[in-house]
């Protein structure tokens, strides 16, 4: 009686969190700025095939199906990954009462919506919400069948294994270890005997023929990127952060948790608790030390999460033998993490908030400035002759652009950018890789640029690659979006134009540093030159005005040497410095910014810094 009243509370508890959390995930899908993969996904699902440069086919149809039948939305793009992943928690109760107990179900089903890397699946249009769903079918099905296999267990299996192919390339992480698992269990290897088995491994290996016939079309690119080009495969300290990152993401006690549940269950008597628990170790296990060797620039903190999904069913058991405020205290440090999780994605939806990130390395770049620079593109078009040709200089402008303005074909530039991302590829295919103004003729082009997408150190050499593509750049239209942090760049190009390479300005603030504190009057001092033209003054503002025209032109030795190729003639004398006064304003935060005036006619807003004035 005591273990129904249990399972009842625990039933209760389930339905609420699991209905709560979707309605806090729809509600922050409709705010939540696009995400730059996500806005990719939907031009692939505008150009839908069966496989694309980075990915299977699955998110891309997704995405499509979502814009179909809900409308061209932020909601309607994300809605079938939310579905998708509102099923995760579900299996999750299905597998661990059938195995275990009812109450043990909803337990470990609560711990997958409370899970932060699982609870957050499917706020963004992103392929992990359908591995997730493919890793739990394939989980599910290896458990059934380690007792008996039957025709619905393997056609599970079968479908999970599909899914999975169709999902990402990282699913054959999964793929592998449940192999290897299977193999080391004398249940698992009388299951792989089983003509049955073997016709649904064999589906599921079928369902990789898209993407294995893409590569063989187009010389295994998307193959050497996601196993070649994309990682270092030499060792980097750094990796030794993973446990200090899952430990932040998985929250501590949780993440001790399944590795107890996973060192329990090694060798439990009964093959499906041994199954869960080698499957889930050595797929996070296997991650870790993948971290050392592998792509340490981009995000990979949820990689591991197949494997936690996978321990999640035996965690209810190591919970029981925790102290009631020990198991409290994992209760509500799971759940304070995924509120901190959803809380993150609910900041990065407030430009304010946003803004005032600015200055800091947590700054949401890749959710920041579409909006605007969409808005920019749209009012600049208006004015411009009828058929004036838009091109983006990198993918993730064209990608967000394209779903900003409901343009899927926008043409983008060749830039270090898409290669970095393995996107090249596909915009070939595409026939949107630009040829410049050798493509473009006489034709007006509506060019926009994201200065901010490339290093600083590098951002002078590719206006200099930008000037090789279509000639001399004329005096850019510049959109500093949260203070500069996102910098965009337009340029109405009418028809062919020829001489020396004119580039966008680049300065430096010197002093004060970004971040200092300064007195009512202080001193600026920095660099600044425009390649081709010069500048032919500079002056200093504070959250956007103007306070003090700077002295420009004193020495500045040693500049060319930093900057080689560098072509402003006013080299070295491109130094300046200015007076600023704030005797008249109220202590506090403000944006120190720079007005570089070209000696081409040129003004151009420069990205802001924060000072602070003291009293």
């Amino acid at each position: 009686m005591r273990e129904h009243s249990e399972a009842a509370t625990m039933r209760r508890a389930f339905w609420a969190l699991w209905s709560a959390v979707l309605l806090v995930k729809v509600l922050v899908a409709t705010r939540l700025p696009l995400f730059v993969d996500e806005a990719f996904y939907w031009q692939e699902g505008q150009h839908l095939a069966l496989a694309y440069s980075d990915l299977p086919g699955l998110t891309a149809w997704m995405a499509r199906l979502g814009v179909e039948l809900g409308g061209h939305t932020l909601l309607a793009l994300r809605a079938p990954f939310l579905l998708v992943a509102a099923l995760v928690p579900l299996l999750v109760v299905r597998i661990a009462a059938r195995e275990f107990s009812e109450r043990d179900g909803w337990v470990a089903g609560c711990f997958a919506l409370l899970l932060p890397l699982a609870g957050s699946l499917g706020l963004l249009a992103l392929p992990d919400a359908a591995m997730a769903l493919a890793t739990l079918l394939c989980v599910d099905a290896g458990a059934r069948l380690l007792r008996a296999v039957t025709p619905a267990t393997a056609l599970e299996l079968a479908l999970g294994l599909s899914i999975g192919a169709l999902s990402h390339y990282r699913f054959i992480a999964v793929i592998g270890v449940g192999f290897l698992v299977l193999l080391w269990l004398p249940e698992g290897r009388r299951v792989l005997r089983d003509v049955r088995m073997i016709m649904a491994i064999c589906i599921g290996a079928a369902a990789w023929t898209p993407l294995l016939a893409w590569n063989l079309d187009n010389a295994e690119a998307g193959l050497r990127f996601q196993l070649v080009d994309r990682h270092p495969w030499a060792f980097h300290p750094d990796g030794a952060w993973f446990i200090a990152v899952q430990a932040l993401l998985v929250t501590p006690l949780l993440l001790a948790a399944l590795g107890s549940a996973a060192w329990r269950g090694r060798a439990d008597a009964r093959a499906s608790v041994r199954y869960f628990a080698l499957l889930g170790a050595v797929v996070v296990l296997g991650f870790f030390a993948l971290g050392f060797v592998a792509d340490n620039e981009r995000v990979s903190f949820h990689w591991p999460l197949p494997g936690y999904l996978a321990l999640l069913p035996l965690l209810p058991a190591v919970l029981a033998r925790w102290s009631r405020p020990l198991r409290m205290a994992t209760w509500s440090l799971a759940g304070l993490g995924l509120a901190a999780v959803l809380g993150y994605y609910v900041a990065v939806s407030m430009p304010s908030v946003r803004a005032q990130a600015a200055a800091s390395k947590w700054y949401p770049s890749n959710f920041a400035g579409w909006d605007e620079v969409a808005e920019r593109v749209r009012s600049q078009l208006a004015s411009m002759p009828p058929g004036t040709r838009l091109v983006a200089d990198n993918f993730k402008l064209g990608a967000e652009l394209g779903f900003a303005l409901g343009r899927p074909d926008i043409e983008v530039l060749d830039h270090p950018v898409n290669h970095k991302h393995g996107r090249a590829p596909q915009l070939a295919l595409w026939g949107l890789r630009s040829g410049g103004r050798d493509a473009w003729g006489d034709a007006p082009v509506l060019l926009v640029v994201g200065a901010s997408e490339v290093e600083y150190k590098h951002l002078l050499a590719r206006y200099h690659a930008l000037c090789r593509t279509v000639g001399p750049l004329p005096a850019p239209k510049v959109l500093n979006v949260d203070h500069g942090r996102q910098r965009f760049l337009t340029f109405e190009i009418a028809g062919r134009r020829d001489g020396a390479c004119t580039t966008p300005a680049m300065a430096w603030v010197d002093a004060p540093v970004a971040g200092a504190p300064v007195p009512r009057r202080f001193t600026v001092s920095g660099w600044a030159f425009k390649d081709g033209v010069g500048l032919s003054g500079v002056d200093v503002t504070i959250n956007g005005r103007q306070v003090a025209a700077a002295r420009y032109g004193s020495a500045y030795p040693g500049l060319q040497q930093s900057w080689p190729g560098t072509t402003d003639p006013q080299h070295p004398d491109v130094g300046f410095s200015a007076d600023v006064d704030l005797a008249a304003m109220p202590a506090g935060r403000y944006w120190l910014g720079l007005r570089l005036r070209g000696r081409d006619g040129s003004v151009e807003d420069w990205a802001e810094q924060p000072i602070v004035v003291g009293d």
